[in-house]
């Protein structure tokens, strides 16, 4: 039996190319997942209000399912999913107020002891960064690489520890190991205006423009990312800002478990390649 994996709602639909290329990778490497019977919803985002707990409940729903499988992890790979989850997973093994109540309302018995992981997690502990770059087909030597975390995967960082909540580092040690170069990007943890993007346009195009703009300063070929909206935002906003300005520069944006499939050589259509406004693809054939 597989690793329990929940993809979440926006992977089965708009971000199918991170779940496709999550799965391929992942089984590539002998880290076979496993979907999770009869999920829902994880809530999206984590309730602001401390004793909303009625918030909680679709991700405590979803851990003590989870917990059921017997494996002790439960791998999520959508920033938001992995946020939430995770941050629900710290309430229910932190706050006693929680987790009575949540449990009581949910007939189980969960106090949160399963590891909510990220791939990168995954990748980093079970399978090793150096023995990653062993199993690596294609070097992408040369490769500058901005690494984009948005503002999910590090923060709060005592809920997350997903390293320094500004300045973290998984994902250029993520880049290391499949043979690309990470360059120093300091707007990796900018917010790129999330869902405001459905009604306030003009903040979220300032707030794009800076982050690629950041990136090519520093020469980047790429930007990678692991949020379905971070790469929406960052990539069709790109043909309005192109059609505006014929100097606009475009440069592909990428989930890091696509960069890692054409790193192992595994095909486009498997990775989802041919769904992205600025098309990858050119940049992989001059590689």
């Amino acid at each position: 039996m597989g690793i329990p994996y929940f993809p979440g709602c926006t992977l089965h639909v708009k971000a199918k190319g991170l779940d496709d290329s999550t799965r391929a990778t992942l089984a590539a490497l002998g880290l076979e997942l496993t979907e999770l019977p009869e999920w829902t919803c994880c809530g999206t985002a984590f309730p602001l209000a401390q004793d909303n707990y009625m918030g909680m409940v679709a991700s405590a729903r979803i851990l003590a399912k989870a917990a059921k499988e017997g494996d002790g992890r439960l791998v999520t790979v959508c920033s938001f999913c992995y946020n939430v989850l995770k941050r629900v997973n710290f309430a229910l093994k932190n706050n006693d107020e929680a987790r009575t109540k949540l449990n009581a309302y949910l007939e189980e018995n969960y106090n949160g002891e399963l590891r909510v992981l990220h791939p990168l997690e995954l990748l980093r502990d079970d399978l090793g960064f150096d023995s990653l770059k062993t199993r690596v087909d294609r070097k992408l030597k040369g490769m500058k690489v901005a690494c984009y975390y948005g503002c999910m995967l590090s923060r709060p960082a005592k809920e997350m520890e997903f390293g320094e909540p500004e300045n973290p580092a998984l994902m250029e040690e993520f880049v290391k190991a499949v043979g690309a170069e990470p360059v120093d990007f300091p707007y990796k943890t900018k917010c790129c205006g999330s869902y405001q993007v459905l009604n306030n346009y003009d903040l979220v195009a300032g707030r794009v423009k800076d982050i690629l703009k950041a990136a090519r300063v520093r020469d980047s070929e790429v930007i990678i990312t692991s949020c379905p909206l971070c790469q929406f935002n960052l990539d069709w906003l790109q043909d309005r800002f192109a059609d505006e300005d014929k100097s606009f520069s475009k440069i592909p944006v990428l989930y890091f478990t696509q960069l890692l499939g054409i790193a192992l050589e595994i095909s486009v259509a498997k990775l989802g390649l041919d769904n992205h406004y600025v098309d990858p693809k050119p940049l992989l054939q001059a590689g």
